[in-house]
C-alpha cells in the first residue's frame, strides 16, 4: 500500500495533469452516445441485421449508462476515486475491443452494453475526482469550465471522429479509437491522480436503493427508447414508463428511512443543486435534438457527407469552448449561475428559433452557421455553470454520486428529448404529406424541413422553459451556498489509499 499524499488535492502541483486525464475519460464516455451512430450503416451491411435491429446498438448503451449511474457514482465514493477510475477505464476499453472485433450483432450489442456499464462507473468518478481536486474557487472555476466544454462537445465531436473513422477507416475503428483514448488516460491515473486515506469507517452500499434507483432509470430510458422505435401507442413503451415511476417513488420512500442512503435527499433538494440538475436535464435534451436533426438535414437536404457534416459543428464547439472559458473564470464569479444559466437558456432559444427558418436553398455560411454558433455559445453558458453548482459543498463523501446525478441529468434528457422529438417531426411530416398531393420529390422533402422545424420550435420551448425555472430556482447570492464555498479538507472525509 501507498502512503497517503502529503498534498492535499487542492494544493497537489498535479492537478492539472489530473484534470487532463478526466477530460480524455470524459471525452470517451459522451463521444461514445454519438460516435457510433454514423458507423451503424456500414456496420449492418457487415454484420447483416435488420433494420429493426439496428437500434439497439444505441439503446445498449443508453441503457446501461443510464441505469447504472448513480451506483457506479457510489461506487467510487466506497471504494475510492482513483481505484474506481481504473477498474472504470480498463473495462470501457476492453468493452471497446470486443465491440470491435465483434462477428455478429448479438456480440456487438453485448459489448456496447458492457460500454455503457464501465461508462457508468467512469463518468461520475470522473467529475468527482474534479470536485475533490480542485478546492481552491477560482481553480475549481477554471477546471470545471474545461469539463463543461467537453461534456457539452463531446457529441458533436463523435459526430466528426465518426465519419473520419467510417470513411477513412472502417466502422470498426469508432470502436478501437477508444482503446488508444483509454491507454493514456489510464497511464495518466496511475501516474497522476492522488490516492488520499479515509478516515472514520466505511460506509455501506445501500442494496435496496441501488435495486429500485437503477430499474427506475433503465425503465425510463428503455420507455422513452421504445417510444421513438415502437411510438407512443405500444404498451411496451407506457408499462416500462409506468414502471419507473412506481420504482422511482419507492427510491425517495426507502432514502428517508435508510441508515445508509444511496443518494441523501439533501442533495438533490438543495435549491440550487436542485436547479442545476434540471438545467442540465433540459440542456441535454436540446442538445442531442441539434445533433438529430442539424445531421439529418445537412445530409439529406444539403448532400453532406459524414465528415462534411462532423467538420459543420467545429464553429459550434469552438463557441462553446469560448463560452465556457468566459462564463466560468468573469461571469459565474461575477453574477452567479442565477443570471448565467438563464441567459444561456435564453441564448439557446433564440438559436433554436433561428434554426426553424431553414429551407432547401439555404446554405451553410449564411443560414446553418450563425444558430450553431449561438447555440455553441448557450451551451458553454449553461454547462458548466451548472455543473460547478450541482456538485458544490457537497460533503467529500458523497462527491461521486451527486456527480453522477449530473451525468443521470443529461443522459435522461437526451433520452427524453430524442423519444419526443423523434416523434413530433414524424408526426409533423405525415400531416405535411397528407395535406400535400400528389407526393413528389419536392414534397418529400419539404415534409422533411416541415419535420425539423417542428423539432426545433419544441427545442426553442424546452430552452425558454429552462429559463423560466432557472431564473427562479437558482438563488441569488449570497443566499444559501457560495460559489466561493471551498469544501471540507480531505482530510475529513477523504478516501481509501491504495497500490499504484
Amino acid at each position: 500500500m501507498s502512503s497517503p499524499s502529503p498534498a492535499t488535492p487542492a494544493t497537489d502541483s498535479r492537478r492539472w495533469i489530473t484534470l487532463v486525464v478526466v477530460g480524455l475519460a470524459q471525452l470517451m464516455v459522451v463521444l461514445d452516445a454519438t460516435v457510433v451512430n454514423i458507423a451503424l450503416p456500414s456496420a449492418q451491411a457487415d454484420l447483416g441485421f435488420s433494420d429493426g435491429q439496428r437500434q439497439w446498438i444505441i439503446t445498449a448503451y443508453s441503457l446501461a449508462f443510464g441505469s447504472l449511474l448513480l451506483f457506479g457514482g457510489r461506487l467510487s465514493d466506497l471504494m475510492g476515486r482513483k481505484r474506481t477510475f481504473i477498474i472504470g477505464l480498463i473495462g470501457f476499453a476492453l468493452a471497446s475491443a470486443l465491440g470491435g472485433a465483434a462477428g455478429s450483432f448479438e456480440l456487438l450489442v453485448a459489448a456496447r452494453a458492457l460500454q455503457g456499464a464501465f461508462g457508468a462507473l467512469l463518468a461520475p468518478t470522473a467529475l468527482a475526482v474534479l470536485t475533490t481536486t480542485f478546492t481552491i474557487p477560482k481553480e475549481r472555476a477554471r477546471a470545471f469550465g474545461v469539463f463543461g466544454a467537453i461534456a457539452g462537445a463531446g457529441g458533436a465531436v463523435g459526430l466528426l471522429l465518426g465519419g473520419i473513422l467510417t470513411e477513412a477507416f472502417d466502422w470498426r475503428w469508432n470502436l478501437y479509437i477508444n482503446v488508444f483514448i483509454a491507454v493514456f488516460a489510464l497511464i495518466g491515473a496511475l501516474v497522476f491522480v492522488p490516492s488520499i486515506a479515509r478516515s472514520g469507517p466505511r460506509p455501506k452500499l445501500d442494496v435496496p436503493g441501488t435495486v429500485l434507483v437503477s430499474g427506475a432509470l433503465f425503465g425510463l430510458v428503455f420507455g422513452f427508447s421504445n417510444a421513438e422505435t415502437d411510438g407512443w401507442d405500444s404498451p411496451l413503451t407506457w408499462g416500462m414508463l409506468a414502471a419507473a415511476a412506481i420504482l422511482l417513488v419507492a427510491f425517495v420512500a426507502w432514502q428517508r428511512r435508510a441508515t445508509h442512503p444511496l443518494l441523501p435527499l439533501s442533495i438533490v433538494l438543495d435549491r440550487n443543486r436542485g436547479a442545476a440538475y434540471i438545467s442540465v436535464l433540459i440542456a441535454g435534451s436540446g442538445m442531442f435534438g441539434i445533433f438529430l436533426f442539424v445531421t439529418y438535414y445537412l445530409q439529406l437536404t444539403l448532400g453532406y457527407s459524414p465528415i462534411q457534416t462532423g467538420l459543420s459543428f467545429l464553429p459550434m464547439i469552438g463557441m462553446l469552448v469560448l463560452a465556457a472559458q468566459l462564463g466560468t473564470n468573469l461571469f459565474v464569479p461575477r453574477f452567479g449561475p442565477k443570471i448565467l444559466v438563464p441567459a444561456g437558456m435564453i441564448l439557446g432559444a433564440i438559436g433554436m428559433i433561428y434554426l426553424t427558418f431553414l429551407d432547401a436553398s439555404s446554405t451553410y455560411a449564411a443560414n446553418v452557421l450563425p444558430p450553431l454558433m449561438i447555440i455553441g455559445f448557450a451551451m458553454g453558458t449553461i454547462m458548466p455553470a451548472s455543473m460547478q453548482t450541482a456538485t458544490l459543498g457537497v460533503d467529500r463523501q458523497f462527491a461521486g454520486v451527486a456527480s453522477a446525478m449530473v451525468n443521470t441529468s443529461q443522459q435522461v434528457g437526451g433520452s427524453i428529448g430524442t423519444a419526443l422529438l423523434n416523434t413530433l417531426a414524424a408526426t409533423a411530416a405525415a400531416d405535411y404529406l397528407a395535406s400535400h398531393t400528389p407526393l413528389t420529390e419536392a414534397v418529400g422533402v419539404q415534409a422533411a424541413i416541415a419535420s425539423y422545424a417542428t423539432a426545433y420550435w419544441w427545442c426553442a420551448g424546452f430552452f425558454a422553459f429552462g429559463a423560466v425555472v432557472s431564473a427562479l430556482l437558482f438563488r441569488r447570492r449570497g443566499q444559501g451556498l457560495s460559489l466561493s464555498h471551498t469544501p471540507a479538507p480531505a482530510a475529513e472525509v477523504a478516501e481509501p489509499v491504495i497500490a499504484h
